[in-house]
């Protein structure tokens, strides 16, 4: 496997991607392979032994379709040693009852299938009913938690504060 790390998303919005884009911009250890899952395929990430995985939630706690368009492939890949920090974006106003849910999905499959996942985010800062992201104590999120709807202001700075997280994770 390679020492470069694999940056797989997907968007409908152009939100997921522009975090994406912003997340690789900051990484300067090694070199980030963006992986959009609209164009590419999602057996890609068996090329990686360290992953940034980006999902959006859409509606009342769904898959964005390009992640539900790969996601029985996604079940059969096994991710037993690999790293994986993740990246999820949703609206906790308006969809509080199932606030980066996808994110709680992606990241039990990663789980289920052998994956370490890495840089908990924590929940101070956020308000939403619930979600399925959380670690099991609730004081954090299983990876960064972006609400571009209603904290757009704050993104920046949380991936600014979320990627040297990610790359002591990887040891990077």
């Amino acid at each position: 496997m390679t020492q470069r790390i694999g940056l797989f998303y997907a968007s409908t919005t152009g939100n997921t991607e522009t975090v994406a884009e912003q997340i690789a911009g900051l990484i300067e250890e090694a070199q980030v392979d963006l992986h959009d899952l609209a164009s590419e395929p999602v057996s890609s990430i068996t090329q990686y032994d360290r992953l940034i995985m980006g999902i959006p939630t859409w509606d009342f706690g769904e898959l964005q379709e390009d992640w539900d368009a790969v996601w029985p492939e996604l079940e059969q890949i096994d991710f037993s040693g690999r790293k994986v920090a993740l990246f999820g974006l949703g609206d906790q106003l308006g969809y509080g009852e199932w606030f980066l849910d996808a994110m709680g999905l992606l990241g039990e499959l990663v789980q289920a299938r052998g994956g370490e996942l890495v840089a908990p985010w924590p929940v101070n800062g956020y308000e939403f009913e619930q979600s399925r992201a959380l670690n099991p104590d609730g004081t954090h999120f299983i990876g960064l938690a972006i609400d571009e709807d209603g904290q757009a202001g704050e993104t920046a700075e949380r991936i600014a504060r979320w990627v040297p997280e990610v790359l002591s994770a990887f040891e990077l």
